[in-house]
C-alpha cells in the first residue's frame, strides 16, 4: 500500500513541477498539461510497439511534451490568445494528435511489451532480491524524480532560472532589463509540458496500458497537491519549495487512496473523487489567506476578559 501510493506520488509529482514552472514560476495558466499527459503515454505506447527501446521511447515522451508546449507558446505570443483560452485550445486539439498517435485506439495494453517497470519487476523475481517489485520501483522513480530536482536546483540558481522566477512576479521589471520575455516564457511552458508529458508515460507504464483520457482533471489534481505542499511547508527557498511539490503530489494520492478504499464508511465511492478534489484546492485557498502561525500567537496570548485570568498557553502564569 505505501509503496503504491509513494510510486504514484512520485509519478504525478514530475508532472507537479511542471505545473510549478507555469503557474507559480512564470504565473502562466497552462492547461495544456491535461493534453501532454496522456500524449506522453500515447507517444510511449507508439514507440515500444514499434520495437524502441523504453529508454528512447521515454526521450521521445519528453520531446513530444516540447512540441505540446512550443505550440502553446506560439498561439499565446504570435496569435495573441490570452494564456488560459490558449491552453484550452491546444489541449482540445491533443486530444485528437493523442488517437493520431496511437493508430486511432482509445488505448493500448502494455501486457505483452516490455517496459521499464516489467524489467525491474523481472530482474528482481529473478534475482531473488528481499526488496519486493513494488519497492524496487519506487527506487527506480525516486533516483529519476531526484535528479530532475536537482537539475531544477541548478536552473533555478543561474541567471536565467532567476530572472524566469522573477518574470512571474514582475515582468515589468524583467522587461525593463531587457530580457526577451518571449523566449523565457517559452522555455518555462515547454518544459514544464515536457515533464507532464514524461511524468504521462511513467504513469502509463505503471498502469499497464497507454489511454487517451488519462489526463483528464489532471490540472487540478496536480494544482491542488501544489497548494497542498505549500499549506504544509512554507519556504522561499528553491530547494524546499521543490521538495514541498513532491511532498504535496504524495500527500494528495495518499488521501484519494484513504477515499477510495475507506470512503463507504461515510457513503463515498470513487465517483467523489473530483467533489474531494476540488473542496481540498478550495480549503487550500481559504487557508493559504491567513498566517496560521499569527493566528494562534494572537489567540494565545490574547488578553483575558471580563475579568478572566490571562491565557497561560504561552508561558505567562495567571495573576
Amino acid at each position: 500500500m505505501l509503496a503504491s501510493v509513494l510510486i504514484e506520488g512520485l509519478i504525478y509529482g514530475i508532472m507537479v513541477l511542471g505545473l510549478f514552472m507555469t503557474f507559480r514560476a512564470l504565473n502562466f495558466c497552462d492547461m495544456t498539461v491535461d493534453g501532454s499527459f496522456p500524449m506522453g503515454g500515447c507517444v510511449l505506447a507508439a514507440c515500444l510497439t514499434h520495437g524502441i527501446a523504453p529508454s528512447i521511447a521515454l526521450l521521445a515522451a519528453f520531446a513530444a511534451g516540447v512540441c505540446a508546449g512550443l505550440v502553446t507558446t506560439l498561439v499565446y505570443t504570435k496569435l495573441r490568445v490570452p494564456d488560459l483560452l490558449a491552453g484550452i485550445l491546444v489541449m482540445t486539439m491533443l486530444y485528437s494528435v493523442n488517437l493520431r498517435i496511437m493508430s486511432n485506439h482509445a488505448n493500448v495494453s502494455f501486457l505483452k511489451i516490455p517496459t521499464v517497470f516489467s524489467k525491474i519487476t523481472k530482474t528482481v523475481q529473478e534475482s531473488g532480491l528481499f526488496l519486493s517489485s513494488d519497492w524496487a520501483i519506487c527506487a527506480y522513480i525516486f533516483l529519476v524524480v531526484l535528479v530532475l530536482c536537482l537539475l531544477l536546483n541548478l536552473f533555478f540558481n543561474t541567471d536565467f532560472g532567476l530572472t524566469m522566477g522573477a518574470l512571474g512576479a514582475n515582468e515589468q521589471m524583467v522587461v525593463s532589463q531587457g530580457v526577451n520575455v518571449k523566449t523565457m516564457r517559452g522555455f518555462g511552458i515547454c518544459f514544464g509540458n515536457a515533464l507532464a508529458s514524461l511524468s504521462g508515460a511513467f504513469f502509463a507504464m505503471h498502469s499497464g496500458f497507454a489511454d487517451v483520457g488519462s489526463g483528464s482533471g489532471v490540472v487540478v489534481s496536480g494544482l491542488a497537491s501544489l497548494m497542498l505542499g505549500e499549506f504544509v511547508l512554507r519556504s522561499n527557498k528553491i530547494s524546499l519549495q521543490l521538495f514541498r511539490v513532491l511532498l504535496g503530489s504524495i500527500i494528495y494520492r495518499a488521501l484519494m487512496f484513504l477515499g477510495r478504499r475507506y470512503g463507504y464508511v461515510i457513503g463515498m465511492n470513487s465517483n467523489d473523487l473530483k467533489l474531494i478534489t476540488g473542496l481540498l484546492i478550495i480549503l487550500c485557498l481559504v487557508i493559504s489567506k491567513y498566517d496560521m502561525a499569527k493566528f494562534l500567537r494572537e489567540h494565545l496570548t490574547r488578553p483575558a476578559k471580563d475579568g478572566q485570568p490571562k491565557n497561560t498557553a504561552a508561558g505567562g502564569k495567571d495573576a
